[in-house]
């Protein structure tokens, strides 16, 4: 094919699940590419809000062969996160191309068919791993494009400084909810309301129940579910005080919006300057439509890191292997499986891997 470039392996997104994945591929000597759709190094971690410090942050594992050394917990994750990949990519000399936005990916015959804002690459195999940031979810309600006030997402939020005076109401019961509240209740009223009672916790986090869980769901072919679901809120120091001071009092979801605020469906109400939805991201995986992997269910059937439907795309970085520990792990099972599939002869592999 003309002005097509071939490379063995793509690797789409460059966050921790890309990086890991890219330095295995480079020890076992496998021709790949990065594509990154960022300006810069980072991941999903350069867009997190400037409040959110180093020491305030859960689970960031060391990318493979180089520990994150920072000791400073006073320093914005983003930064630091952002430094450490950037040195990362330099010192493991990692293939990444950036700013390159991924449009599609489809079947090719032989190979995968990448199609970029850079051109097209034709691969043996392509590692997914463009995680959930891009793709934030937002409910709809009756009445939201009447409401006067500000309505952003945690995707946008860039710390509390800016709804000193206001009442902002956190929609959501997750880990981003519960922090959005702790720093917003400082400076400002909030009212926090959620589908469902939140499940704080006193009890140590049985990681490999949750992981078990969500790896149940994707080989079913469903979404694989919120982090919550599977593990509660952890109920820290910072927590208890927040109780005490009311701040974590939680209301059941309202029934609309209004002009100046919510209504419920007893007919109370609650004034509101800003609704800022604290409700979670989706996996970013619309550039995969074309090779028509959705199940029945809404997800993606996957075998470890394998798409069932089609063995020469990996999806490191969803669902099992979500957490930065995982997408490192989940990053060196995907590529030994692609080495064993790129001895074999190049061929269509759609539909014929065994035991699936």
């Amino acid at each position: 094919m003309l002005d097509v470039r071939h490379s063995d392996v793509v690797v789409i997104g460059a966050g921790q699940a890309g990086l890991t994945s890219s330095y295995h591929l480079r020890r076992t000597g496998v021709d790949h590419v990065v594509l990154d759709r960022s300006d810069g190094p980072g991941g999903a971690w350069r867009h997190r809000w400037p409040s959110l410090r180093l020491g305030g942050v859960h689970g960031i594992h060391d990318l493979p062969d180089s520990p994150l050394r920072e000791t400073d917990g006073a320093r914005p994750a983003a930064e630091v996160v952002s430094e450490y990949f950037e040195r990362y990519e330099s010192e493991m000399r990692l293939p990444v191309l950036r700013p390159v936005k991924v449009h599609a990916v489809r079947d090719g015959g032989a190979r995968l068919l990448v199609e970029s804002s850079a051109g097209t690459w034709a691969a043996r195999a392509v590692i997914n791993a463009t995680g959930t940031w891009e793709n934030p979810f937002w409910p709809h309600y009756p009445g939201q494009r009447r409401f006067t006030g500000r309505q952003l997402h945690t995707a946008d939020y860039r710390g509390p400084a800016e709804f000193r005076g206001q009442h902002v109401i956190v929609v959501g019961g997750g880990i981003s909810a519960v922090e959005h509240l702790l720093e917003i209740s400082e400076v400002a009223g909030t009212t926090w309301v959620t589908r469902r009672p939140p499940p704080f916790t006193d009890t140590p986090v049985d990681g490999r129940a949750a992981v078990a869980e969500v790896e149940r769901r994707v080989r079913a072919g469903l979404p694989p579910g919120s982090v919550v679901s599977a593990t509660g809120l952890p109920n820290t120091g910072a927590v208890r005080a927040a109780w005490e001071r009311g701040v974590l009092t939680r209301l059941p979801m309202f029934e609309r919006i209004t002009a100046d605020g919510v209504e419920w469906a007893d007919g109370r109400t609650q004034r509101a300057d800003v609704i800022l939805w604290a409700t979670g991201f989706r996996p970013a995986l619309a550039h995969l439509a074309p090779l028509h992997l959705r199940e029945p269910g809404g997800g993606i059937r996957v075998a470890g890191t394998r798409a069932v439907a089609e063995p020469r795309l990996h999806l490191v970085g969803y669902g099992p292997s979500a957490s930065t520990i995982g997408a490192n792990r989940a990053g060196r099972a995907a590529v030994h499986e692609i080495h064993a599939l790129l001895r074999e002869p190049e061929r269509s592999l759609k539909g014929t891997c065994p035991g699936t």
